[in-house]
């Protein structure tokens, strides 16, 4: 198996598209540390999900917008598996609010969960691969919009441009250490933060329609992405982002 004796971090990963890479990256081989917030019971079921397959994993409660908890997701790595060999910077929300409506404490939520904690995850997953040796990766999962506006959706595309910088500052920094870092920019995704548009028939139709391929991707595409970054085949890709939309961020009306 690809990512045999690995061992991983996914945070955000007891539902939707980091669910998706935990399974994925178990079933190649690595051991997987799943990261909750609130939802025990989903962390649960994906464990079990993993070990009924022959997977090795644990769950660590984690508020990953705190520095303190993102160590504790580290430690709890290294002490169930021994090291920490790729770590999936998963977890992300959005207000879904422009510019001239986000309040202060929605704007440093999404800063906090979405760009903060990719930042000290890098930081910290990157020292301590630095101190065992060995390299390793360090996969955020980005979106299409760390590039393309989403007018509405201020905040969140504020912060995942940030993390596009991050990648590529951190993957010149870290890569003579032999650890590599690439964004995952997925475009639509059938995932429970989309609920609301895949329950109306006529925002789907119109969305369908922008994407060259003509359908939302599912997690498992993204996390086979994912998979094959973290493992030797995506071994000289490093500080940068590769989007998995669809062709969505080049369509074009025709005009």
């Amino acid at each position: 198996m690809a990512l045999e004796n690995k061992a991983a971090i996914v945070t955000g990963s007891d539902s939707g598209i980091g669910r998706a890479i935990a399974l994925e990256l178990a079933r190649q081989g690595a051991a997987v540390t799943i990261n909750y917030h609130k939802n025990e019971d989903a962390a649960l079921a994906a464990k079990k999900e993993i070990e009924d397959a022959g997977g090795k994993a644990q769950i660590i409660q984690a508020d990953v917008s705190s520095v303190a908890d993102i160590q504790k997701l580290v430690d709890g790595t290294v002490a169930a598996f021994g090291r920490l060999d790729i770590l999936v910077n998963n977890a992300g929300m959005e207000t879904r609010t422009s510019t001239l409506d986000t309040t202060e404490r929605q704007f440093d939520l999404v800063i906090a969960i979405d760009l903060k904690s990719a930042f000290f995850g890098v930081q910290l997953a990157a020292k301590q691969m630095i101190a065992q040796g060995g390299g390793g990766r360090i996969i955020n999962i980005s979106s299409i919009h760390e590039d393309w506006p989403m007018p509405g959706n201020s905040p969140y595309c504020l912060a995942k441009g940030g993390v596009r910088m991050l990648t590529r500052t951190a993957g010149q920094e870290l890569g003579p250490h032999g650890i590599r870092i690439v964004n995952v920019g997925p475009g639509a995704v059938a995932t429970p933060i989309n609920t609301a548009t895949m329950n109306d028939p006529a925002a789907m139709k119109v969305l369908d329609a922008a994407i060259p391929l003509g359908r939302m991707a599912q997690p498992a595409e993204i996390a086979s992405v994912v998979a094959f970054l973290a493992g030797d085949g995506g071994g000289y890709i490093n500080g940068t982002s590769i989007f998995v939309d669809g062709g969505l961020m080049h369509s074009s009306p025709g005009l």
